[in-house]
């Protein structure tokens, strides 16, 4: 088969965490500043349909597609780094591949075949490459090999793109392995081992990498050439392919420290296409390593504050809006089940983030109160703004004002969508991804975002009840925002407030680490 795209295959190894995302969606941003056009996407080997039953705790946050896919945290960094919107097949696990194999098969679509590991399961990881090349019409597809090289569980990700050279061409192909060389300080030496011993069982799946990327600490010694040198020497690769990335401050150094580590020699053998113009990572580097002097504290209200990873879009958001108005920024994690009066007297502004479930929510609604009580800057993220309400409703008068989620009432202010009910513990049925909303002329919301019409994610199943409108607005509340049809409430705010602003959508997944969402952004200049 003859194809113009260009891929690439980053796999990693001898431990997880590596940082294989960050380097692929780094390879990306490279790659667009160097005029091409690229996608990204995930093989993620557990069985898992998706991540939208997945205790965030455990595994970080569920990142939301335009298109309504709750998936993993990585696909976040991509949309970050590349400012290119990723889709629900941007991200393959086991179980969404393998329940597509076997509803097939039981339709009768393989005709009485024998379904098996190869060609069946290989072939369609291998069809999803095309096929996500085809619709996002890109020069280069990058695709990140979750878990590390030699995990059982992963050797069908392994073999679809050990074949998938002899169907589009090995020239077309890069393979990327990601490794991590540790420090050892007793001798004061890098050990190259385990990096040696990835490449190998790498090398036992028939792949070769075109380059190797070593994680490492450079700064503590000068013989990190010593390094390039040695796994250039055992495993197989030239020297000038061998990139050594230090650990950085932050993750947007990194395409800029790939750059300087000697990435483009093997990307520029692949795909010759000019040098890159990475102006706008320069800029947004000089806004992080600034050090100004005026400094914001902003108290994270939530429930899971042992794996900040579970709001890791959010926290994302809240740095680059700091980067753009030039301060530094301070978030001070609120323990929800905990929080007392002191705890928000002692922040600057509050933000309370998305989740489901009762535990912690009277800390949420204890913080919302505060704010409406101090003028305290607030912003609400999805279950933020039904607490807000909650807050307001009680406020005004109803003493028992619930959601539906966590009491039943007769003054449930928040209760379950029409279509929603007995979906509570189903994956993928909420209200997700891109929604449009219509803002109320002359509100707070509409002279933050500039435009009387916005578009956000979405990921949830309950909405503000309308019939308590009255008792909310006597709380403090004013709704700012609405569905366009106005049945579903999407802002609301506080017109006594300088900045109490909330929404049921998830912004935070539409801010970019150059360009701060006006949420986020209005937020920090109210606490400066």
């Amino acid at each position: 088969m003859k194809t113009n795209t260009k891929y690439i295959f980053v796999t990693g190894g001898v431990i997880s965490g590596v940082g294989k995302g960050i380097m692929a969606a780094s390879i990306g941003a490279i790659l667009k500043a160097k005029g091409l056009k690229v996608s990204m996407q995930k093989c993620d080997p557990y069985f898992n349909v998706d991540a939208g039953l997945l205790n965030p705790r455990e595994h970080g946050e569920c990142f939301v597609t335009n298109d309504g896919a709750e998936t993993d945290l990585d696909l976040g960094h991509y949309e970050r780094f590349l400012d290119e919107e990723m889709s629900g097949n941007s991200i393959w696990t086991s179980g969404k591949l393998y329940k597509k194999l076997i509803d097939d098969e039981r339709a009768g679509k393989f005709g009485g075949k024998t379904v098996q590991l190869v060609p069946h399961v290989t072939g369609l990881v291998q069809q999803t490459f095309i096929d996500n090349a085809k619709h996002f019409g890109t020069d280069v597809h990058i695709v990140e090999i979750g878990g590390t090289v030699g995990d059982l569980e992963g050797s069908h990700f392994i073999e679809a793109i050990r074949e998938f050279p002899t169907k589009v061409g090995r020239e077309n192909c890069l393979f990327v392995h990601v490794c991590y060389v540790p420090w050892l300080s007793t001798s004061e030496e890098f050990k190259t081992k385990p990096a040696q011993n990835s490449l190998r069982d790498l090398r036992e799946f028939g792949i070769v990498p075109d380059m190797v990327v070593a994680r490492m600490d450079i700064d503590k010694t000068p013989r990190a050439p010593q390094v390039a040198r040695k796994l250039a020497t055992f495993c197989g690769v030239n020297e000038d392919a061998v990139v050594l990335m230090p650990d950085a401050k932050s993750v947007y150094e990194v395409p800029l420290n790939a750059v300087k580590g000697g990435v483009l020699a093997p990307l520029e053998r692949f795909i010759d296409h000019g040098d890159p113009d990475m102006a706008i990572w320069e800029d947004l580097v000089k806004r992080i390593e600034a050090n100004p002097r005026k400094e914001v504290k902003i108290g994270l209200v939530a429930k899971y504050i042992d794996n900040t990873d579970t709001y890791l879009s959010v926290t994302e958001a809240l740095k680059a809006a700091a980067w753009k108005v030039g301060v530094k920024l301070k978030i001070v994690w609120i323990n929800a089940e905990e929080a007392t009066e002191p705890d928000f007297e002692a922040v600057d502004g509050i933000v309370v983030p998305g989740g489901f479930g009762v535990r912690g929510v009277e800390g949420k609604i204890s913080a919302a109160t505060y704010c409406l009580e101090h003028d305290k800057p607030y912003l609400g993220l999805c279950l933020g703004m039904q607490t807000a309400v909650i807050a307001a409703a009680r406020r005004g008068g109803l003493a028992k004002a619930n959601s539906e989620e966590f009491a039943e009432t007769d003054e449930n202010v928040v209760y379950i969508m029409e279509g929603q009910k007995g979906k509570e513990s189903t994956g993928g049925t909420m209200r997700l991804g891109d929604y449009p909303a219509k803002l109320v002329a002359g509100s707070k919301i509409a002279d933050i975002y500039g435009t009387a019409k916005v578009i956000e994610r979405h990921r949830h199943r309950y909405e503000v009840n309308q019939k308590f409108l009255k008792e909310i607005e006597k709380g403090g509340l004013v709704v700012a925002g609405t569905s366009p049809d106005g049945k579903l409430v999407e802002f609301v705010e506080a017109p006594d407030c300088k900045y109490f602003v909330a929404t049921q959508a998830h912004p935070e997944f539409r801010s970019r680490p150059y360009r701060a969402h006006p949420l986020f952004e209005g937020l920090v200049k109210a606490c400066k």
